[in-house]
């Protein structure tokens, strides 16, 4: 069953002093395309998140984000008590006594005035944390999941019509035949000379052998299966069902150069229409 790249995913987990938040979105690219951001006292997990999340997801462009609420009134910010009275003391040796107020204001937008107390990485904690990371992605890979079956249905109709038009183009082809035979008489009969009659056939059995679609409407209807089997295997098929359409728009190119027929070259662009309808879509398979 086919996976689309396009999907997000989302966990949270409440901790006594601060709630974590995890969001994953992905978008179709021709590889792995893979940005992280979390806060600083999880940096020292990062490759081993990295090359978590790169084995699940396979390819796309792939944001994860992992950041934090604070649910109390705790702050990492502190005064740098010592350092705030050093201030003051400096500044009561400049400025009259009485403004208190005013040094206090001015010391505490000195610099190291405040000092970020740095949390150190609990190993319990993150191990609850990888918990939710592993629930995002799961959410995400139902959302690939669920926007794959969608294109399965996008990818049978459109395969449906294709293999519809060539078979209204086949039923043509006894009539563009015929007409080609008609037109190539007259061409003769205006010209008004002798004909060897037995070299006239064989050079319009060749002719015709030219512009025989047989070979085409084989192989064609060879890629149209082979793109349906493909659709059903497990592994990631983005990039091999890309390969089968650029061989069934060959086919139907060929098709459309021989067919010198109106209503089947009529068909043939509604076939190419399709095609470009899928192959716009094949860009998000994973």
């Amino acid at each position: 069953m086919i996976q689309s790249m396009t999907g997000f995913g989302k966990a949270t987990l409440q901790l006594p002093t601060k709630k974590i938040n995890v969001e994953i979105k992905s978008l179709n690219s021709k590889g792995l395309d893979l940005n992280t951001k979390l806060p600083s006292i999880y940096r020292e997990m990062e490759l081993k998140l990295r090359n978590e999340i790169a084995s699940k997801l396979e390819r796309g462009k792939i944001d994860f984000l992992l950041f934090i609420e604070t649910t109390t009134e705790q702050t990492s910010n502190k005064v740098n008590v010592e350092v705030v009275k050093n201030y003051i003391n400096q500044l009561k040796q400049v400025v009259n006594e009485g403004y208190e107020t005013e040094m206090l204001k001015m010391a505490i937008r000195m610099p190291d005035a405040m000092k970020v107390e740095r949390e150190e990485l609990d190993a319990n904690e993150w191990a609850t944390i990888q918990n939710v990371i592993q629930e995002a992605l799961e959410n995400i890979l139902n959302f690939r999941q669920a926007e794959g079956q969608s294109l399965d249905k996008e990818f049978q109709l459109r395969i449906s019509n294709i293999r519809q038009y060539l078979g209204e183009a086949i039923a043509l082809d006894p009539e563009r035949i015929q007409n080609i035979k008609d037109k190539l008489q007259t061409a003769i009969t205006e010209l008004k000379v002798n004909v060897d009659e037995n070299r006239f056939e064989q050079e319009l059995i060749y002719y015709l052998e030219k512009l025989d679609v047989t070979e085409e409407r084989v192989r064609l209807i060879n890629h149209l299966d082979y793109f349906l089997e493909t659709m059903k295997t497990n592994e990631g098929n983005g990039r091999k069902l890309g390969f089968i359409t650029q061989e069934m728009g060959r086919e139907i190119n060929t098709l459309g150069s021989k067919a010198n027929h109106a209503g089947m070259q009529k068909l043939v662009v509604m076939m190419k229409d399709e095609l470009e309808k899928i192959k716009e879509q094949v860009l998000n398979v994973l």
